[in-house]
């Protein structure tokens, strides 16, 4: 298949475009950057830097991609940003590349979407399948798991970790990690349950889902029995082979500079 180029887009001749590939009006792609096959750039998008784009990613109008990441502390050093196959790209996205401080790789996973306005910034890890509603923003050095989903207007504190099938609400301002599979909301977020809803859309049994609301409830419901220590070892001695718990707990037990969102006082925790 040949590549599609519209008369008034800007390529720069060492850019790499895979076969199939799609410019539209007024796009800029610059020197180091590569499209993977089927890539479409609809109209008036931007991609620099050193940026790899993997195959079917459809990328809306007036998105920024791989530009100078906002971080005071670049100073021009090559890094890298990667986006998945098959992701969407809404308008006005901006996704930045990493810096030295941060690794040099801005990653995001295939088949994500990123709807209008959302902004991921330098030295994020995107996983697969995530979700972000319009204008979700990602401060720097986030790590977002597979399946998660950010609400509109949510923003994500830099260095937070969100677990995979977590669920953070629209306007919800998060500053702590958040748990696999929870459910975060309110205006300072804070951990309101499990992400049921996803959870059930993406096939977990019934016994599953039971597991994961027994265990979420001896860890976060019940903080009259015994130290958060003592609840995790009784939950590992009933639900030990439980992969979807076991991924909870190793979450929890995983270093943190953030700390945990948990639910507000009163409503266990």
């Amino acid at each position: 298949m040949g590549v599609k180029i519209h008369p008034t887009a800007v390529i720069d001749p060492n850019a790499k475009l895979g076969s199939g590939v799609e410019i539209g009006p007024f796009c800029c792609v610059g020197p180091d950057v590569s499209l993977g096959d089927g890539v479409v750039l609809h109209s008036h998008v931007v991609v620099g830097g050193h940026t790899e784009i993997g195959p079917r990613v459809a990328i809306f109008p007036f998105a920024s991609i791989g530009l100078a990441p906002q971080d005071l502390k670049y100073k021009g050093e090559p890094s890298r940003l990667t986006i998945g196959a098959d992701t969407v790209i809404r308008e006005s996205v901006t996704v930045n590349p990493g810096t030295e401080g941060g690794g040099m790789i801005t990653r995001v996973g295939h088949h994500c979407l990123l709807m209008v306005g959302a902004h991921v910034a330098h030295d994020c890890d995107v996983g697969d399948y995530v979700i972000m509603v319009n204008n979700a923003t990602l401060a720097g050095h986030v790590i977002v798991g597979d399946h998660a989903v950010i609400g509109g207007l949510a923003a994500v504190h830099q260095f937070v970790h969100i677990g995979p099938h977590a669920m953070i609400g629209g306007m919800t301002g998060v500053e702590r990690d958040v748990i696999p599979y929870g459910s975060v909301l309110g205006e300072r977020g804070r951990l309101a349950g499990l992400n049921v809803v996803g959870l059930k859309r993406r096939g977990f049994t019934r016994e599953q889902l039971q597991n994961l609301r027994t265990a979420y409830r001896m860890l976060f419901e019940e903080p009259g029995e015994g130290t958060f220590a003592e609840r995790m070892d009784k939950v590992i001695q009933q639900f030990g082979e439980d992969a979807g718990v076991g991924e909870l707990l190793r979450f929890v037990q995983r270093d943190s500079s953030r700390g945990l969102t948990l639910p507000k006082p009163g409503n266990g925790g």
